[in-house]
Formats: C-alpha cells, structure tokens, sequence
C-alpha cells in the first residue's frame, strides 16, 4: 500500500469525464458510484458481492461510526478496511451532515458544532480538526473537510454565512491533515463547495477552495430539498470553476437520471443511499426504469426483473417470487432487490465510462432516457 493518491483524466465528451483515481488500496474508475456502507456495511449486501458488481469504492460515515462503535476502538482493530473486511478504496465523509440533520439540540459556533448524540444523549463536539482526526483514526482514503449544510431554500444570507464559515473550516481541516501526515500515507482530503442555489456564491466557494492544496473538491449542499433543475443549474455553473485536473465528487446524489445528467454536467464520482434503500422497499431499478414490487399487478407475472442482466437476483428470480418476498416481509426481498439495484447503477456507471471513451455520450444518453421514458414492460395480457 504505497501508491500515492492520484489522479488521472483519461478522456472527455463534452463536459463529461473519463478518469481513473488511484488510492492506497487500488484503483477507482470515474465517474464512480460509491455504495454507501454508513454503519461500516453496504446494507443487505455481502462484502465481496459489492466488490463484484463493480464498485472500487464505498463510503462510510463519519459521524456514525465515532458515536458506534467508536474511531478509536476501529483504529484498534486494525483500521475501518480490516474491520468490515474491504480490502479497496474508502471514502469517508466529514459527519456534518449527520449532525445538522440527526444530531439533538446542536450548537454551532466559530469553532465548531455540539451536539448530543441520536443513539443515547451523550454529548460530543465536532470541529473540523476533530473531523480529520476520526477520519485519520479510520484509516479512509479519501477524506472529507468538514463543512456546514443548509437545507434549502434559504434566505441569501443564511447562505452566504454557512459558505463562508465552511470555507474557513477547509483551511482548519487542511491544516490538520497535513499535520496528521496524511498526504505522506498517500490519502486524500477533500474540499466541500458551498453556496445554496446562489450561482455567484457557488462560483466564489469553488473559486476559494480551488487556491487550497485539496487532492479533490466535493459539492455539497445540493439534493437537499431543492428541485432537480435547480441542482442541475448549480453544477453548470459550479463545475466550470473546479480544477480540471482533480476529481469532483457530488456529494448524496442520487437517482440514476441525476447522475446522468450530473456526468454531462463534469461530475466524476458519486454517493446515495436511494439504491440500498429502495431495494429494502420494495423498489427496483433497472434498464426500464423503476419497478414497484409492492403492486399487485406483479403476483402473477412470471418474468424477471431483465432477462439481460448479468444480475442473478434480477435476471434469475420472477416479479411474482419478488413480489410476495416484499409482502410477507422476508429479508430476502431487501437482499435481492439491493443487489439489483446496484448492479444497474455499477452497470450504468461502467457503460457512460465506455461512452465517454468512444465519444458518444450524447447518444447514449438519449438512448437511456428513452428507455426510462418508454417504462416497465408491457403487463401480461
């Protein structure tokens, strides 16, 4: 594990990009879909059964892990690649998020956030310092600043406050990995564009963070409760201002048409739980967009989810069988449908790659949104 983080543009289509990544523990393909594994495990699914549908890299998170079972016990056992058994590539994020979102009684300040714990009260302090140093505990690869999200909409000001703020908590964050030597075990920091759906303060983040030694730049503050044209229309005007030579990962995001049109927009690395947890509701993705388990309509359907697919769950199991898993409630549902649905986003990801290197990602875009456009196939007669 001596490889250094690196970075490497390997071709572009338009605004969208071919590049590889190469960590410590291998090498991540982009754009990349990272299965997230918040509790230190991609939910329902084996280890090893991630690795096979393609992915190089998978998330884990933060504020989660410091609060159970503890970054130090994790660094103990070996680092969070032994623990939970992922020989490859880490991403883990800053925990901001979480603690805006799921934290009690949440104090920000100039120095940081305090926050009692969602799992049993206790109480815990988050500064961007501290962030790096769980993260360094962890022994992740790629590492996040931490940084204040809002939801949106927000009033102009409340935005430009939480962008500034999280500009300054990039320097502090930075600071401390360096002098954690991460850059020397050849991990990555990355900094976290801010700005609301404000397109100058997008600008003038990205612009900041961009002087700043960050191995990559996150965007973040988007999918969180604005629509879909808006996020768009925020990484047009974001992602010209990012650094060519480096990876930009949009943070959260998302549905499979959100990262096609992310991908054309410059975006090369991904995170969602809607994959995951779709398939534990009962909900599929495929090549002809969503299939609701739950329907009646499936009970007497004898046909796969895609009889192409080179997913056994998807291509080997009838909507009939699926569909009474997900209604006697048998965990055998969520573990099928989650394996469905990130074969089709790994499947996704690995035919833009393909797309973009032969210089027709415009056509395949247009022919993948006619196939969701077209739907389901046709019920049975």
């Amino acid at each position: 594990m001596t490889a250094p983080f690196s970075f490497r543009l390997l071709a572009t289509d338009g605004m969208a990009r071919r590049g590889e990544i190469v960590t410590p523990h291998g090498r991540v393909a982009t754009p990349a879909f990272m299965p997230v594994g918040t509790q230190a495990t991609v939910k329902a699914m084996y280890p090893d059964q991630v690795r096979e549908l393609g992915a190089d890299v998978v998330l884990g998170n933060t504020y989660h892990l410091m609060l159970r079972p503890g970054a130090e016990r994790i660094a103990r056992l070996g680092g969070l690649h032994t623990f939970m058994n992922w020989p490859h590539t880490i991403l883990t994020d800053s925990g901001g998020f979480q603690v805006m979102s799921l934290a009690q009684l949440r104090k920000l300040t100039e120095d940081g956030v305090t926050f009692q714990s969602h799992i049993d009260g206790s109480r815990h302090v988050m500064t961007p310092e501290r962030s790096v140093e769980i993260q360094q505990l962890l022994g992740s690869d790629i590492q996040m600043q931490l940084d204040e999200c809002i939801a949106l909409p927000a009033p102009r000001e409340d935005v430009e406050r939480a962008m500034r703020l999280s500009l300054r908590w990039a320097e502090r964050s930075r600071a401390q990995f360096e002098t954690m030597g991460g850059p020397g075990r050849g991990q990555a920091l990355y900094g976290i564009v801010q700005g609301g759906d404000v397109p100058d303060l997008r600008i003038a983040s990205a612009q900041a963070l961009g002087e700043m030694p960050f191995e990559g730049y996150s965007v973040g503050g988007l999918a969180v409760g604005e629509p879909q044209d808006v996020m768009l229309a925020m990484l047009e005007v974001t992602t010209p201002a990012m650094p060519v030579d480096k990876p930009r990962y949009l943070m959260g995001v998302g549905t499979p048409e959100d990262i096609l049109e992310s991908v054309a927009r410059g975006i090369d690395q991904f995170d969602c739980v809607m994959p995951t947890r779709a398939g534990r509701h009962g909900l599929a993705y495929t090549r002809y967009g969503k299939v609701n388990l739950k329907n009646a309509r499936h009970a007497d359907d004898p046909r796969p989810l895609d009889e192409a697919s080179d997913c056994p769950a998807a291509r080997d199991y009838s909507r009939a069988y699926l569909h009474h898993l997900v209604k006697a409630g048998e965990g055998l549902a969520a573990m099928l449908l989650t394996w469905t649905n990130l074969a089709y986003y790994q499947t996704l990801m690995r035919e833009m790659r393909a797309a973009i290197e032969d210089g027709r990602f415009e056509d395949f875009r247009a022919k993948t949104r006619e196939d969701w456009a077209r739907g389901d196939l046709a019920p049975l007669d």
